[in-house]
């Protein structure tokens, strides 16, 4: 049994293992799945600041958690950390932001975030732009109010998130759209049915990149082992 890894940058444990019950269930046979929260923060991250301030807690969550696994999820949107465990790990690391704008953008659609955070903007659109995909982003749409009282509302976040996902396709031309946040999960989930362009959900959009990674890993570390094997015949 392979051991994963989701770490929540977020502190809220009930997020934690709605995050890891939606992982889970797109885990093929033979993986096992573990979820561990931010010691120190807010529930939920709504800004650059708090984003920003997760990192070196994604980065203990991993040496404290992780060290034995073979492959990570970090599930809040703007994948904080995800530079520092991918140096520290040596083993794939899938963030929740950078897997769903990859996947929107497959086959070079436009694609478009609905979230809830209006602070966040500007990071989500520094994500697209890292990942080269500023020319597809078409821009974000935001719910209105509050959003850790709108989160706290499964209800009414998700008729929210719905306007503002359309708002995303007739407004801005969207050929997909991304739901930013991983507190957002369920939401997500729910939404995709209801539109006739792909909605990703972003923590499966996770779980499908790292299994690609390991993928590749595993068939890198098969040719390195029959190089191996070859030199010592010789």
């Amino acid at each position: 049994m392979r051991q994963l890894l989701l770490i929540n940058p977020n502190s809220s444990k009930a997020t934690t293992e709605m995050m890891v019950d939606i992982a889970a269930a797109e885990l093929p046979p033979g993986f096992a799945l573990s979820g561990v929260s931010a010691r120190s923060g807010p529930g939920m991250i709504v800004n650059s600041v708090e984003l920003e301030a997760a990192a070196p807690e994604v980065e203990r969550n991993w040496r404290e958690s992780g060290r034995q696994c073979a492959g990570v999820i970090i599930s809040a949107f703007g994948d904080p950390g995800i530079e520092r465990v991918r140096t520290a790990a040596k083993v794939p690391v899938a963030g929740i932001c950078e897997a769903s704008m990859l996947e929107a953008a497959l086959g070079g659609r436009r694609f478009g975030v609905a979230t809830v955070t209006p602070e966040l903007t500007d990071a989500i659109r520094h994500k697209a732009e890292q990942l080269g995909l500023d020319r597809l982003y078409t821009g974000i749409r935001l719910t209105p109010g509050d959003p850790r009282a709108l989160a706290a509302d499964p209800q009414a976040l998700e008729e929210a998130l719905a306007l503002a996902v359309q708002a995303c396709i007739e407004r801005d031309g969207a050929q997909a759209v991304v739901i930013g946040g991983g507190p957002l999960g369920q939401a997500a989930i729910a939404l995709a049915p209801r539109f006739s362009v792909p909605v990703i959900a972003p923590i499966p959009a996770a779980v499908r990149d790292l299994l690609r990674q390991l993928a590749i890993y595993d068939a890198a570390a098969g040719q390195m082992a029959a190089m191996r094997a070859k030199l010592s015949a010789a």
